[in-house]
């Protein structure tokens, strides 16, 4: 027996709060909860949102649009055989392969060093109840720290980078952090002409990332003259 009245009841999932685009980090950072969480990724409202993003129903439009994505002859391009941690120094964006990080920190007081300062050895940093020699990139690659550009949109991620080469770890203070980009090694280009030469003697290349253009830093290059400073 049909028992349909004619009305239909669906389940219809509650509308998520994107309260991290009003009041959050993307917002006017006024939520309450930020200065303990430092950033809405932390918080359980938004873990509580991504939980419930992930179990909501797949409608069939979303299963047509990946099928036809996954149904896509591949263009050819470059394979992105390489991946590197992109971040800014004053107003210059660069990169170093992610291989050489250990871990990416919040920042820190520096500790100066008796009859050590300046020449890129800014002191010493406590992370995580282990301290670590803070190297200023911004003094060895000669970039003005003051030159940064107006944050336009976006929040800021001003942190400590943890680099290792041979063996010994090198705390490195950076002004804002992109992320992880992959690239393909085909796609590095020569540096242009016109950025600065303390700079350009340690890229390796330059890629691009969107609107970015991004200095890949010559990790050997870097890793030694690192080393050099703490002789």
């Amino acid at each position: 027996m049909n028992t349909n009245t004619g009305t239909e009841v669906q389940n219809v999932p509650d509308l998520i709060d994107d309260c991290w685009n009003h009041i959050g980090v993307v917002g006017d950072q006024s939520c309450v909860k930020l200065p303990a969480n430092v950033h809405c990724r932390n918080c359980d409202v938004y873990a509580d949102a991504a939980q419930r993003n992930l179990q909501r129903p797949v409608d069939a439009h979303y299963q047509q649009e990946w099928a036809s994505h996954f149904r896509a002859v591949s263009d050819g391009g470059a394979v992105k055989d390489s991946s590197a941690l992109v971040f800014r120094i004053g107003r210059e964006w660069l990169a170093l392969p992610t291989q050489v990080f250990d871990a990416v920190a919040p920042q820190a007081r520096t500790h100066v060093l008796p009859h050590r300062s300046g020449g890129g050895l800014s002191g010493i940093v406590n992370i995580g109840g282990k301290l670590y020699p803070c190297m200023s990139l911004a003094t060895l690659l000669g970039i003005d720290e003051q030159g940064a550009p107006a944050a336009r949109g976006r929040h800021i991620f001003a942190r400590l980078l943890l680099l290792r080469w041979e063996d010994q770890s090198y705390a490195l203070p950076v002004a804002d952090l992109h992320g992880i980009v992959r690239y393909a090694a085909s796609d590095v280009h020569a540096p242009a002409a016109t950025i600065n030469k303390g700079l350009s003697r340690y890229l390796s290349g330059v890629i691009t990332e969107g609107e970015l253009r991004i200095g890949c830093l010559d990790t050997a290059l870097i890793g030694f003259q690192l080393a050099r400073l703490l002789r």
